[in-house]
């Protein structure tokens, strides 16, 4: 079976919540899934994110982007979203993944989810951090601390209301630092030294922490979202890093 042969119909999280997703096929010979999973207020359709399904679709991968719950068209409220039950929704998408090698790339704090799942399940066999938020409650501060949960919104955007619960969980976690040791698969981290939203510093710490399991790309001028001309830059990046992968095994 190839990933040209993957029906995964509906997709629902442990709590019943629907969640949306688009799926892109490679080559018949290809039996890699990679899942992509959004930041902070984001969703599948991020410009970043389809840049680099296209890029993986062209050099064969199945790509798989996805939206957690109560995000995009994702089912769910808004408020309840956080990385702890955003790991679950990854689970939820690996647990109709069952036999396929799955690399997961999860952008911001995505990338904190990524490390959270991949720490503890041996179904994600690469994992790539793209921008990736290391220190949440160091960030929940930065962002968010002069803002109100239940009166205040994300960035000013109406529909992302910042919640306690959000805020909760993100001090709970602290950081996901000290997990990349935990993380025993081939691991890239790609980041932009442009970023003002999560610094740069984040992926090199994580990065001295995992050791020679993981390899840093770092993209000069870069923003946090890839803009321009970055995400495609990014997007053969981390097509070229499969493709070695491929040719280790």
């Amino acid at each position: 079976m190839s990933c040209t042969d993957l029906d995964l119909g509906e997709i629902r999280n442990s709590v019943g919540e629907r969640l949306d997703y688009s799926l892109v096929s490679g080559n018949a010979e290809c039996r890699d899934v990679v899942v992509i999973g959004h930041g902070v207020t984001g969703n599948k359709d991020r410009e970043w994110a389809l840049t680099l399904a296209e890029c993986l679709r062209v050099a064969g991968f199945c790509a798989l982007r996805f939206s957690f719950a109560g995000n995009g068209a994702s089912e769910g409220v808004f408020e309840n979203s956080c990385p702890t039950k955003e790991t679950a929704d990854l689970a939820a998408v690996l647990d109709r993944l069952g036999g396929w090698r799955v690399t997961f790339v999860g952008h911001s704090m995505g990338a904190a989810v990524g490390v959270l799942r991949a720490s503890a399940d041996e179904r994600i066999e690469r994992l790539v951090s793209l921008a990736g938020m290391v220190h949440t409650a160091d960030f929940a501060q930065r962002k968010f601390g002069d803002l109100e949960a239940g009166h205040d919104s994300m960035w000013e955007k109406p529909d992302c209301p910042l919640s306690q619960v959000f805020l909760d969980d993100m001090r709970g976690i602290g950081s996901v630092e000290a997990l990349a040791e935990e993380v025993r698969v081939p691991w890239l981290l790609v980041h932009g030294r442009a970023d003002e939203v999560v610094p740069f510093e984040e992926s090199e710490a994580i990065l001295a922490r995992a050791g020679g399991r993981a390899e840093l790309f770092a993209l000069d001028g870069a923003d946090h979202v890839f803009s321009g001309g970055a995400a495609r830059t990014m997007a053969l990046r981390v097509v070229a890093w499969l493709e070695e992968q491929g040719a280790e095994d």
